[in-house]
């Protein structure tokens, strides 16, 4: 049976007076997701804990069934999604540039990402592209536009705290080595280092000629490296080996990219179009038409990016927009006796809320033939949770996926050296002795 996962990035929200007091999900008009609740069995899904706010990065690796205390980090994820080099054993950390104001000797975010010439970030990315101290050797690659992977060789450690506040208003913070980490005389060491670099940043940008001339015109001037979610790479199992499924996923970020890498997910580089609909629905035909993989995770940001613009009625029109792409898939999960179709998100995203990402879980829909039918007939946070789904947790989505693809092993059961949720397809015979 073929399992086609659509991930709706962000569509959880929250109830907003602007909106009747509904969510954008509720608001909006979604005659297909409304169809694939009526067709399946609805629930509610959270990738970790009620009320744990999650990024998506992980979000999507714990809904894939990893454990949290094997994450690479979200540093690590965006390196390998943009083919980054580095070695194994260096550190990856996400870095912009940010524009800092001191009050009462505190650098306070004034601007997260201001607004930058491609030359001016250029020039003043590379005047800080090089450091070493401390036995750290810090090297800043651009990635796109104001993005870029800070890379720390040689003494480095991952377990050190983020200088990004990610709010405006609130001052940057000191590097610190994280409690209770396994090797905290390196994380020590780093979170000095990094604090120096950071430091030897700030004085090199705030002199900067890009900036003199900026702060001349009276702009935002970008004085300050941002940096947060350090990692680095952790063997993975395969998502084949850990599943008993070939997986692919289409997506556009690169984030996804390095994910589905480490995993063992072919990826599928997609293009964001102008309209979001059409978009989702060539994903899916790419999804239906593949012949090679038993598992397909079909991703859109759109909701999520909506969300972020911080107008409730931008996200219902999104979710809108993007309904009218799956009438396709609709269509086949009606006919088709080998299909199952799961639908859900990674997390919410408040339109309106200094949250970036907020905890309440997302609906989750089940179509397939193997799939009960409960009374749900729309598909929303509060509709769904009356399913008969109930409530879904981490791996718990990917076993029931599993279950309805009529994939799963009896508990206890084990055909090799290794106990797994599924039967698998090959394993070695019994051959009489001699």
């Amino acid at each position: 049976m073929k399992i086609i996962l659509l991930l709706l990035d962000g569509i959880g929200d929250r109830s907003y007076e602007i909106l009747n007091h509904r969510t954008p999900l509720q608001a909006a008009a979604t005659p297909n997701l409304d169809r694939l609740a009526l067709l399946g069995g609805n629930g509610l899904f959270h990738a970790a804990s009620l009320g744990q706010c999650l990024p998506s990065e992980t979000a999507h690796y714990l809904l894939f069934g990893y454990e949290p205390e094997k994450f690479p980090g979200r540093g690590l994820l965006e390196a390998v999604g943009y083919g980054v080099v580095f070695d194994d054993s260096d550190v990856l950390c996400l870095a912009h540039l940010s524009s800092v104001t001191w009050k009462e000797g505190e650098p306070i975010l004034a601007h997260k990402r201001p607004d930058l010439e491609a030359a001016e970030l250029n020039e003043l990315l590379s005047a800080i592209g090089t450091y070493e101290v401390r036995g750290v050797r810090f090297q800043l690659q651009q990635t796109h536009d104001n993005d870029a992977i800070l890379i720390m060789s040689g003494q480095a450690s991952p377990f050190v705290s983020d200088s990004d506040p990610m709010v405006r208003g609130r001052a940057m913070a000191r590097i610190w080595p994280l409690s209770n980490n396994p090797e905290p005389e390196q994380a020590e060491l780093t979170a000095k280092a990094l604090n120096e670099y950071l430091t030897h940043c700030h004085k090199v940008l705030t002199s900067h000629e890009v900036n003199r001339q900026r702060e001349a015109n009276d702009l935002a001037t970008a004085n300050f490296l941002a940096t947060q979610r350090c990692g680095r790479r952790i063997v993975q199992e395969s998502f084949h080996d850990r599943w008993g499924l070939k997986g692919m996923m289409i997506a556009s970020g690169s984030v996804y990219g390095g994910l589905a890498h480490e995993i063992g997910l072919t990826f599928v580089q997609a293009e964001d179009g102008s309209d979001p609909g059409e978009d989702l629905r060539e994903r899916i035909r790419q999804a239906m038409a593949d012949s090679s993989h038993d598992f397909i995770h079909v991703h859109t940001k759109v909701p999520d990016e909506a969300a972020h613009t911080g107008d409730p009625r931008k996200k219902e029109a999104a979710i809108a927009a993007l309904d009218r792409g799956l009438d396709e898939v609709i269509k086949a999960v009606e006919r088709k006796d080998d299909l199952l179709v799961a639908i859900t998100a990674d997390h919410s995203t408040p339109s309106m809320s200094p949250l970036i990402h907020s905890g309440e879980p997302v609906p989750v829909a089940l179509v397939g033939p193997t799939v009960r039918r409960d009374k749900v007939d729309v598909f929303d946070e509060a509709s769904a949770a009356v399913g008969c789904l109930g409530l879904l947790r981490g791996q718990e989505l990917m076993l029931m996926i599993l279950n309805c693809a009529d994939r799963s092993a009896l508990l206890g059961h084990r055909l090799d050296r290794k106990e797994r949720p599924y039967v698998p397809r090959k394993y070695e015979p019994f051959k009489l002795t001699d």
